[in-house]
């Protein structure tokens, strides 16, 4: 699905990302783990085409997304949904709004200026929102939001946009255990129960072993591993985040994801 070729990102004399090459297939999640300032956030953004790379190509099902412009490129933003770190709302407006903003790329430019949203749009807002148990506070403005209620309305956003691949960044970064552990299950949950892939940067490895299915690992810009979790041996791992490491590996719980019926995906115990 997602093939990403010999890829460069220069900024002077640094390569934040430096000749990276990997496959991602449909429907997996996938965790890009590394110590701060290994190339990760950087290699999101060249896919989504938040950043331009210097060399190389991103290809999604034979087409060349580093040559998109325009219309084409805008689409492809949709289909290759972010979620930020810091949210990413506009928080004078209303919940739904934030989330309805996922639909901007469909809509006719008149809709989205005078920001007419038809009832069919709203009717996916609203049910994103039911998804992840935010529906109670559309018309509350987002700023009004704890930072885990903030995450879960971007995840909402993202999701109203019908993507194709989810592409997080540092999501939980800024947020406690227990909003780390509600945002990380609703992204698994659209990874099981619609099959969209995610591929999202994390800190934690523990977070990464819980809940990736494929680890991608970075250092200096470059992939130094591409595997399965339980192929990640801990000196791999120290080799990873250096001095980091004892922080990263830490022994603290991380709830196992379960089986839940109503959703026929995850949560935790």
């Amino acid at each position: 699905m997602l093939v990403v070729d010999k890829l460069t990102c220069r900024f002077g004399a640094k390569a934040a990302v430096d000749n990276a090459s990997f496959e991602i297939k449909p429907g997996a999640f996938v965790g890009v783990i590394g110590r701060s300032g290994a190339g990760k956030s950087t290699m999101l953004r060249m896919i989504n085409r938040l950043a331009e790379p210097t060399d190389g190509r991103i290809m999604f099902d034979g087409v060349d997304v580093t040559a998109l412009k325009g219309r084409d490129l805008r689409k492809w933003r949709a289909r290759s949904a972010m979620i930020f770190q810091q949210f990413n709302l506009v928080g004078r407006l209303d919940v739904l709004t934030n989330v309805l903003m996922g639909r901007l790329a469909e809509m006719p430019q008149w809709r989205s200026l005078t920001q007419m949203w038809p009832e069919d749009d709203r009717a996916l807002a609203m049910s994103a929102l039911e998804q992840f148990d935010m529906a109670q506070y559309a018309s509350q403005r987002a700023d009004q939001l704890s930072g885990g209620q903030q995450q879960r309305v971007a995840i909402a956003r993202a999701l109203v946009q019908q993507p194709d691949i989810i592409l997080a960044d540092e999501p939980i970064a800024s947020l406690d255990p227990r909003n780390t552990r509600i945002v990380m299950d609703a992204l698994l949950r659209i990874n099981k129960h619609f099959g969209i892939t995610v591929m999202c940067n994390l800190h934690s490895l523990d977070l990464a072993r819980t809940y990736c299915d494929r680890l991608i690992g970075m250092s200096a810009g470059r992939v130094v591993f591409d595997g399965a979790p339980s192929a990640l041996t801990e000196h791999i791992a120290r080799e990873l985040y250096d001095l980091e490491a004892d922080e990263v590996m830490g022994s603290a719980h991380v709830p196992t994801p379960v089986r839940v019926p109503e959703y026929g995906v995850a949560a935790v115990a």
